[in-house]
């Protein structure tokens, strides 16, 4: 299934490997408790969606910090802190609290045996525009490498992610396999960087009209494992 060429493979994460949002729920759910606890002026101030709405002005205002989200949101606990006289100290607290439960995924059952397998006959690289932190997730070690848009200064669909894939492994992008969920950020993205493509349609969306079709469509990563890829 996958061309005899490809030597690399790249994979996006969030709705990729694991579904996103009930993660970011529940990493913002803590991040309110431990504020009320911690500092209790900004969770009375404030609600998630307000929190989240002063993080996207924050972006809008200081677009060169909108592909590093941990940086975003530590800025934007800061402005906050401040507001309320607490210290920047305790906003960076704050601010690892949240990360730690970012990394709090439940992959999708496919997932751990697919990269097992795939791991022993390609390269594997993780890229990602968010912030979870692969090492400290139940995926650890089944990398080769990681990359996430904080890092390389840009996020998807700017290629730099699938660049530094490339020069972190030695391997040219027309060698390379980017598996991914979102139509835009990944696959035309990838395309356009000169990559074979495979839209992961975990929740069966319609492909948009406006962009050229993957050239490989999967439902889950089961369908990788094939007798010729776990031989």
């Amino acid at each position: 299934m996958i061309p005899d060429h490809i030597q690399l493979i790249t994979i996006d994460l969030d709705d990729t490997l694991w579904p996103c949002k009930p993660v970011i729920q529940a990493a913002e759910q803590a991040l309110m408790e431990w504020l009320n606890s911690n500092a209790p002026k900004i969770s009375q101030a404030h609600s998630m969606e307000s929190l989240r709405e002063h993080r996207k002005a924050l972006m809008q205002q200081q677009p060169e910090m909108a592909h590093d989200l941990t940086r975003v949101r530590e800025e934007s606990l800061r402005q906050l802190g401040q507001q309320c006289g607490y210290p920047d100290e305790l906003m960076r607290q704050a601010s690892h609290y949240f990360r730690q439960w970012r990394n709090r995924v439940s992959p999708f059952d496919d997932v751990i045996l697919a990269l097992n397998l795939l791991a022993e006959r390609y390269t594997l690289v993780s890229v990602t525009n968010g912030n979870a932190q692969v090492e400290c997730t139940p995926l650890a070690g089944l990398f080769h490498g990681n990359l996430t848009a904080a890092e390389v200064g840009a996020a998807k669909p700017d290629p730099a992610l699938f660049h530094a894939a490339a020069e972190q492994t030695g391997i040219a992008l027309g060698n390379a396999l980017h598996i991914g969920d979102d139509p835009l950020r990944d696959i035309q993205a990838a395309r356009d960087a000169g990559m074979y493509t495979l839209w992961v349609n975990r929740y069966q969306s319609d492909w948009p009209q406006n962009i050229e079709p993957a050239d490989m469509n999967l439902l889950s990563l089961d369908e990788l494992i094939t007798p010729e890829i776990s031989s």
